[in-house]
């Protein structure tokens, strides 16, 4: 689980299944977070990934650590890498689907793209391989809203395979979990500056 340790910055993978920080009520008290702090009490929070996502995740070791990281994130001075299995067969080569996005309130933790008042949405892909029915692809958020990646590429047509939100019945039953996995991360460490790439291959 752990990819990286020092005095400042924890890289971690997550599973797939598993809350990046703790949820409502006791039956959601178990996530990485808390795992992590079991080893390193001084982890803190930086960025989430959803739960039925896996792959890389940041945190600072102590308050300083968690503001530098915090702000790199805001300045997107971080890059990030998604790997994801979506339906059918995804035309162009490369691509960028730039759809605002809101909470879907009435249905949360569902997100909708709204041109009226959702927030700019920014994610480049890349398509990696096509097989029976399904491409595999490089996805790249330049913005960080929740659940962009997997509404955007259902807004392309081609929902992720397991997306018990975004996808049909028949999309969500080619796979027992969401194939959607963070597969590289690159940031500036929070004390000397020095950018740092991260990778964890996906296990789809």
């Amino acid at each position: 689980m752990i990819l990286y340790a020092d005095a400042h910055l924890l890289i971690a993978d997550k599973p797939a299944g598993l809350l990046s920080v703790p949820g409502r009520g006791e039956a959601n008290q178990d996530c990485l977070i808390t795992r992590l702090q079991a080893d390193y009490p001084d982890a803190l929070t930086v960025h989430r990934l959803d739960m039925a996502t896996s792959g890389v995740m940041a945190f600072g070791r102590g308050p300083e650590a968690q503001r530098a990281l915090s702000m790199a994130f805001a300045e997107r001075r971080v890059a990030k890498t998604y790997i994801a299995v979506v339906a059918g067969h995804v035309a162009e080569a490369a691509g960028a689907v730039d759809l605002p996005l809101i909470c879907d309130w009435p249905n949360r933790p569902r997100q909708k793209v709204d041109h009226a008042v959702g927030k700019p949405a920014l994610t480049r892909y890349r398509v990696l391989a096509r097989g029976e029915g399904v491409t595999r692809i490089a996805l790249e958020p330049v913005t960080g809203r929740s659940h962009q990646l997997r509404v955007h590429m259902a807004a392309l047509g081609h929902p992720i395979l397991g997306d018990p939100f975004y996808a049909p019945p028949e999309v969500q039953a080619m796979s027992a979990r969401l194939l959607l996995h963070a597969a590289a991360l690159s940031l500036p460490h929070p004390h000397s500056g020095e950018t740092l790439r991260f990778e964890s291959p996906p296990a789809f």
